[in-house]
């Protein structure tokens, strides 16, 4: 029987708990809503949803008529506010059936390797990632004849958790174990400081999913990712409640 970490409540809302611990020096906004910068990460977090005056707040974070990324159960948009779209996702955490282990092929990548990872990336789809990414935490790559052909790396830190993310290969290294090898090399690191890890997926990716829990990792609970746009006009803001 696997065992499932308890004092985790810092994942019900780990952007913000990332925002107010670890990732302090990079959030922009206030005690209600803060946002990582745009060329480091799309993500908002928000304290609460109840409180009367986060939608406004919101507004005057990420400014009039923009498209933004929440992750909330099932909000109720103010007048002016219009959903762009939303997916079902899965968040996983590891039990210590998870072997992490370092990779001797993996190479840390920093920012003289960004161009290569941002075009990883959008060939491979895995997720949000920006021209700063890289500096929220590790991020180690596999290369063949050169060429980065699979990368994975650490993004959300709520305190004493660290997510693992932009797990991607390209189509014609799949089924090689790539992709695991890099989890297992990330995750490795992330115990070594004394942080357990998680991961986000679509709940659509279930491939990957499976992937995950055979290296020992564990469906914790399900969200919902919406996609936004703030209202146009500011005299369109309203307060919620």
């Amino acid at each position: 029987m696997t065992h499932v970490p308890t004092d985790d409540h810092v994942l019900d809302n780990p952007a913000w708990h990332a925002l107010t611990g670890p990732h302090a020096s990079f959030a922009v906004g206030g005690d209600l809503v803060r946002r990582y910068p745009a060329d480091v990460a799309p993500f908002v977090a928000v304290r609460t949803w109840e409180h009367p005056y986060v939608w406004q707040e919101l507004t005057e974070l990420v400014g009039p008529g923009q498209e933004v990324g929440i992750s909330a159960a099932d909000p109720e948009l103010p007048e002016g506010w219009e959903e762009l779209g939303r997916g079902a996702g899965v968040q996983l955490v590891e039990t210590d059936a998870l072997r992490p282990r370092p990779d001797e092929e993996a190479v840390l990548l920093g920012a003289a390797d960004v161009p290569e990872m941002l075009a990883l990336v959008e060939r491979n789809q895995p997720g949000p990632f920006r021209p700063r990414t890289h500096e929220l935490g590790r991020y180690v790559g596999i290369r063949r004849d050169g060429r980065l052909v699979a990368m994975a790396g650490e993004r959300l830190h709520p305190e004493g958790w660290t997510e693992i993310s932009a797990v991607a290969t390209d189509a014609e290294h799949r089924g090689q174990g790539l992709a695991s090898r890099l989890v297992l090399d990330v995750a490795f690191h992330i115990q070594e400081r004394g942080d357990r890890a998680l991961l986000h997926a679509a709940a659509t990716n279930t491939g990957a999913i499976r992937v995950y829990e055979r290296l020992g990792f564990t469906l914790r609970r399900r969200t919902t990712f919406l996609s936004v746009r703030t209202p146009v006009d500011a005299d369109d803001r309203v307060l919620a409640g």
